[in-house]
């Protein structure tokens, strides 16, 4: 048996999204910087050191004297040679006085202005020990520095910044429907 049907098709719509992606540039352009560094300001002050040397005593020891200490010294021997002189002649004119004493006075006073003093001899260092006299000032130094503060100068600069949104769009991919068909029907 053959039935009346209706038979009914139907879709439903099928939409499509076109999407463009949104796009966003950034960027940071490097600061314009300045650094100068002034040099620091620097006084030094040097009083020179101070060496002296007196070896005036070692050049004596070796018989190296200066005209005016020979001289001196000539002058203070001679006059001690002249006293000793005095002395013995007047010793010796004394013991000549009294000749009648007995005894030889012209004998002995003869052999003894014939011989000379009696040679000494000793170890000795030449030039004499610490006979070098050394003195030493060190130097000074003064040193006086300032320092400077470095010039810094930056300029900033701003970032870039570019941003295109995004879209989204539809569309229809398939439109719905709705069929409608009709089996088995008779007429009437």
């Amino acid at each position: 048996m053959n039935v009346p049907q209706i038979r009914l098709e139907s879709n439903f719509i099928r939409l499509g999204l076109k999407i463009e992606r949104p796009m966003q540039e950034l960027s940071q352009p490097p600061a314009i910087q300045s650094i100068q560094q002034p040099k620091a300001i620097l006084e030094i002050e040097t009083v020179p050191g101070k060496l002296t040397i007196d070896q005036t005593k070692a050049r004596e020891d070796v018989d190296l004297k200066s005209a005016r200490r020979r001289l001196e010294e000539t002058a203070q021997n001679g006059y001690q040679d002249w006293l000793k002189g005095l002395e013995r002649r007047a010793s010796e004119g004394a013991e000549l006085m009294r000749i009648e004493n007995g005894g030889s006075p012209i004998a002995s006073q003869a052999k003894a202005n014939s011989e000379g003093p009696p040679k000494q001899f000793n170890i000795g260092w030449v030039p004499s020990h610490n006979s070098v006299k050394i003195s030493y000032e060190p130097a000074k130094v003064k040193i006086d520095a300032l320092p400077q503060k470095p010039k810094i100068e930056v300029e900033i600069k701003k970032s870039v910044h570019h941003y295109t949104p995004g879209k989204v769009s539809t569309e229809i991919l398939e439109k719905n429907s709705l069929t409608i068909d009709f089996i088995n029907l008779t007429k009437w």
